[in-house]
């Protein structure tokens, strides 16, 4: 018989069942058969495949460490062939495969014994018993041993469980000055006498008679503190169970850690503390796979007037970094200077957001002005994603760009996002991202969407040339020109308002200061047609003249069309920005080879589309009339949408409305005021069954049913020539 080095409990060999999961093993057998489903093994990195990590159990046994058990990114992982790493056995299959999990304990000393696991041995071996030059060593301690015994003390047994009580135990204490206990780590009753963890004696009722306190250090400041005990204090932001420890994640004024408490494996430390707990935890700083980690050694729960203070401490601290002092526009633009108050809230939300290691996932249109929009978004992010984040794929991680079709968020696209934020919160422990929408979500046709999101808490943003009430009403912030605001001057001696891209990059220059300078052109780039004199300025003093905007604009629209679902990232930065130090010519030169394939499908498109527009003249009003179906190429570049801008910025002097028609959806170009709910709402009256819906009043787009198109075409023409 012997004793479990953990609780001392007499076994067979040296671990009992309780504490089998708290041990590390080292395996000296040669088959799958051979290893204990359950235990945590010491392995090696054997190679990687698309699904997971193979790893060497021993010398003779691989398993599988499927990428589903990991707790970050496969990609995300440091690991090189033949690096030590430490995993659970789950299962061992019939056909020999070993499936294995994951262990947060990444070292020897972070379990609470290390055993050998010799199938050849009757029960599991200490290192030291197979190692020769320890014997006399062994043989010294067996004799204390046996003298302790024969003298009648039970000093080794009473040392044993007195050690393993140090490890399991921790109070809870509230902030009070009582110091009274609110619950142990394994929520068992606590008397006067076993308070305070780790002591044989009565608890001390002030913190002053207890050991020194060690120095409060802020989350920001923890770098400089690797290998001492500190003291960090703030709110519990999520509280999460592990096949190991317990992980508290806090966050104050400075940013955001994770504090490990360990009972036994799998089992909850301090259950009495939860999300928005208010705690000061007692720790060693430690880091673990490149992040840093607080050993907690105890922890204090704060209530009352000390809860109070430190949330607002919090709250001040962190609007304090997020939030600009002052808003200044890229140019003067009146438009853009009227909602300064308004950027101001959304450039400290983005930025609570990196500090919260909240996700950042950018929406927008797959149109030039969205496309622009957002990477000036994404512009500013990245670097703050990258100053917070030492891993490798933190910039793909922590800041996403994802386009949707049109400027509606459906409910098609909030399912997907949903769905994906639930699975990246599942597997990987992520927070529920910061949604920001540019040029997308203004109109009420996406309220459905915003809701679905709503459901979950998550945080929304929209930037947009108009943002509806129906809108306003369901996002936590919205950023549109006002109706009233003053338009800024062009060339021709028209006045244009602000495009999104020119509100987002506002925006996105206060997120990012270090930015300021890569985004000056970008307004210029998503105007269509002439540019506003400032932002023409400010785009040629940066190097781009008109030209050079015109083809970056091209090319943009041309690399939205095609996989209009993905991001592209690397390509729209080569196309706005150039490699890192790139000049304005570096850029240019990629854009210009762009855009002349632009300009040739534009071309060609337009010239067809002239030649078979149908003029129709109703009480003194011209609308042409292009049929969509029979004179363009549905499932070729350009699209719809562009070829009726373009068309209509070459024909507007003549026309006071264009109308395209496809199988199931009309879409409508004007300078004039065009009310397309409106719109949709006449010819419906007009035309019985024909089911007119407007999908965009943004993109003036109506959907009917494709069996009534010829009486929908008539119906809409009559109505838009009474509405001009």
């Amino acid at each position: 018989m012997g004793s479990c080095i953990i609780c001392g409990t007499s076994v067979d060999g040296h671990i009992c069942d309780v504490h089998e999961e708290d041990a590390v093993f080292e395996f000296r057998g040669d088959s799958p058969e051979q290893l204990t489903p359950g235990r945590y093994y010491r392995g090696s990195v054997d190679g990687f495949a698309e699904f997971g990590v193979f790893v060497d159990i021993g010398d003779e046994v691989t398993g599988l460490l499927h990428q589903s058990e990991l707790d970050s990114r496969l990609e995300s992982l440091d690991w090189q062939p033949g690096d030590t790493v430490y995993v659970r056995v789950t299962n061992v299959r019939d056909n020999g495969n070993v499936d294995l999990s994951w262990s947060i304990r990444q070292a020897d000393e972070e379990f609470r014994g290390v055993l050998i696991d010799d199938p050849d041995e009757d029960h599991e071996l200490l290192p030291e018993e197979t190692d020769e030059s320890t014997e006399t060593a062994d043989e010294s301690t067996s004799a204390d041993d046996e003298a302790a015994e024969a003298s009648g003390s039970d000093e080794t047994d009473e040392t044993t469980t007195e050690t393993a009580d140090r490890q399991t135990t921790g109070s809870v204490r509230t902030g009070s000055d009582s110091g009274a206990t609110v619950g142990s780590v394994g929520d068992t009753e606590s008397t006067p006498e076993t308070e305070a963890a780790g002591t044989d004696g009565p608890v001390d009722e002030t913190r002053a008679d207890r050991e020194p306190e060690p120095p409060t250090v802020d989350v920001d400041d923890l770098d400089d503190w690797i290998g001492e005990t500190v003291r960090v204090t703030g709110e519990i932001v999520v509280a999460r169970q592990t096949s190991g420890p317990t992980v508290f994640e806090l966050r104050d004024g400075t940013g955001t850690v994770d504090c490990a408490a360990f009972v036994e494996a799998g089992v909850r430390a301090y259950p009495s503390v939860g999300e928005d707990a208010v705690v000061e935890i007692d720790g060693e700083v430690r880091e673990r796979r490149g992040d840093l980690q607080v050993e907690t050694e105890e922890l204090t729960l704060l209530e009352d007037d000390e809860r109070g203070r430190v949330l607002e401490g919090i709250e001040a601290a962190i609007r304090s970094r997020a939030r600009p002092e002052e808003i200044e526009p890229l140019v003067a633009d009146e438009a853009v200077a009227a909602e300064s108050e308004t950027i101001a809230d959304v450039v400290e939300e983005i930025r609570r957001a990196v500090m919260e290691d909240r996700p950042v996932i950018v929406r927008h249109s797959a149109t030039a002005d969205g496309y622009v929009g957002g990477a000036a978004i994404e512009r500013a992010v990245l670097p703050l994603v990258r100053e917070r984040h030492d891993r490798d794929d933190a910039e793909y991680h922590y800041i996403d760009r994802r386009p949707i079709e049109g400027d509606v968020y459906g409910l098609d696209d909030a399912t997907t996002d949903v769905t994906r934020m639930l699975s990246d919160r599942e597997r990987h422990d992520e927070k529920l991202p910061l949604l920001v929408f540019a040029a997308a979500g203004g109109t009420e046709e996406s309220a459905d969407g915003f809701e679905l999101l709503d459901v979950y808490d998550v945080p929304r943003i929209v930037i947009d040339t108009v943002v509806e009430p129906a809108i306003a009403d369901v996002v936590e912030t919205a950023l549109a020109p006002t109706a009233e605001a003053t338009t800024i001057a062009t060339a021709d001696g028209t006045t244009r308002g602000p495009t999104a891209t020119a509100l987002a990059a506002t925006v996105a220059a206060h997120v990012a200061t270090d930015v300021r300078d890569d985004l000056v052109h970008l307004p210029a780039v998503s105007y269509w047609g002439t540019i506003p004199d400032a932002y023409a300025e400010a785009a040629a003093d940066a190097g781009f003249d008109e030209t050079a905007i015109d083809e970056i604009r091209e090319a943009i629209a041309l690399g939205a069309y095609y996989q209009s679902y993905e991001d592209k990232r690397e390509l729209v930065t080569d196309l706005l920005f150039g490699e890192q130090d790139a000049t304005a010519e570096d850029v240019r030169g990629l854009a210009s080879h762009v855009s002349e394939q632009f300009r040739e499908n534009v071309d060609v498109a337009v010239a067809t589309a002239e030649a078979n527009l149908e003029r129709r003249t109703v009480d003194g009003t011209t609308i042409g009339v292009l049929d969509l179906e029979q004179f363009t190429h549905g499932y070729d570049f350009p699209p719809a949408t562009l070829l009726l801008d373009e068309l209509y910025r070459r024909l507007g002097e003549e026309l006071d409305a264009i109308v395209g028609l496809g199988a199931d959806e009309l879409h409508v170009r004007s300078e004039h005021s065009v009310d397309v709910r409106e719109l949709a709402s006449s010819a419906d009256q007009a035309v019985e069954g024909a089911d007119l819906e407007a999908l965009s009043t943004r993109s003036h787009r109506i959907e009917f049913l494709a069996g009534q198109r010829e009486s929908v075409r008539e119906a809409v023409l009559d109505a838009l020539a009474a509405s001009l």
